[in-house]
């Protein structure tokens, strides 16, 4: 068949690379540059602890895919299964902690715990007041500048059209299925699928399904480079927001970092977010608790990027309860960017079979309507 994809972020191009793949005829239309959205402007954490457990079976697959993607892809996107650890500094996060590792090993998902000893040995100079962490060994980093655009040309060799910098006009149901009008030219096709990020909740609007999505930014910094030393990607369990840091460092030796800020909302139009230099000093500070050396280096760039938030938090993923043909996979949170291969794959399967192996209930649009 033929598929419409609008949106040229992870998602999008992901899952423009499994439908061509699969052998579908696919046009991927994107309104800026490929990747330039909420993917350029993601920290690159490849987690599966803490996630919604439900959602689980798809962080799992998506992992996979992320061990392939070197090959499957033909260059390097920076994939490093180097770890996630959580250090947790009070009793709170550590119940938190072992409530969570407990119901998540059903779900396929084992987290060792860590005391401060286990710490101090296997990852010293991080977080020389926890009383303990989670490590999932499994888990790591990718590169977020990468991985859109390698998935993109890798679609391209397989026949898929990617239009970038096509400003969206018009979107319609026809008698054969689909119509986008662009700045580029129309492009029509049987199936649609909605990837368009923070902008996904529009497309949906047009054909009768509205999603309660937020447009926000996330605060993210740059280290200048340090010699290489911290392997995990890192974070905390906490219930106090003011501290929710996480960071890891990339192998040129810069330290990637970002949360303790208040997500700042963003205008869809025209889109774009900026990081509020007010915010560093008590961001750095959460930091600082994770990594008390980063005191002591120069933040070099800081960025914001505009994320869809979806009021529960969980993405909307899976067909359409009004138009057939019609599939969406936007409002991932915030927490999106280990998902996307898993997610593209996912939604080639179903868009091609009419099934998924991996179970999509919980991010079926009409939950919204079935909750009213």
């Amino acid at each position: 068949m033929d598929v419409i994809v609008l949106g040229g972020g992870l998602m999008g191009t992901a899952s423009a690379y499994f439908l061509a793949r699969r052998g579908a005829r696919v046009t991927l239309v994107e309104r800026n540059r490929i990747g330039g959205g909420a993917t350029v402007a993601s920290f690159g954490n490849i987690r599966r602890t803490g996630r919604h457990l439900p959602q689980l079976p798809l962080a799992h697959r998506s992992l996979r895919l992320w061990g392939e993607a070197e090959k499957m892809l033909g260059r390097d996107v920076e994939f490093r299964a180097t770890g996630h650890v959580r250090l947790i500094f009070d009793e709170g996060g550590l119940a938190d902690m072992r409530s969570y590792a407990e119901a998540a090993r059903p779900w396929g998902l084992e987290l060792e715990q860590l005391s401060p000893r286990e710490i101090r040995a296997r990852f010293p100079g991080l977080g020389p007041d926890a009383i303990a962490a989670s490590f999932s060994p499994h888990d790591g980093s990718g590169n977020p500048r990468l991985i859109a655009p390698a998935f993109a040309e890798a679609a391209r060799k397989l026949g898929a059209k990617i239009i970038d910098e096509a400003r969206v006009e018009k979107i319609e149901r026809t008698d054969s299925g689909f119509l986008v009008a662009s700045s580029k030219g129309g492009f029509a096709a049987e199936g649609l699928l909605n990837t368009a990020g923070a902008w996904g909740a529009r497309v949906a609007a047009l054909f009768g399904e509205e999603v309660p999505l937020d447009a926000r930014g996330p605060q993210m910094g740059v280290t200048e480079p340090l010699p290489h030393r911290i392997l995990p990607v890192v974070g905390i369990w906490t219930r106090d927001k003011d501290y929710g840091a996480y960071l890891r460092q990339v192998e040129r030796g810069n330290i990637v970092f970002g949360g303790a800020a208040e997500r700042v909302s963003v205008d869809l139009d025209p889109g774009h977010a900026a990081a509020d230099p007010m915010r560093l000093p008590t961001q750095l500070r959460a930091v600082a608790r994770l990594l008390p050396a980063i005191a002591q280096v120069a933040v070099i760039r800081t960025w914001s990027g505009c994320e869809g938030y979806v009021r529960d938090m969980l993405p909307v993923m899976g067909g359409s309860s009004t138009t057939p043909g019609l599939f969406h996979a936007f409002g991932f949170s915030g927490h999106g960017f280990q998902l996307g291969p898993g997610v593209g794959d996912a939604m080639a399967e179903l868009i091609t079979t009419g099934d998924c192996e991996t179970a999509l209930d919980d991010f079926r649009i009409d939950r919204f309507n079935r909750g009213a």
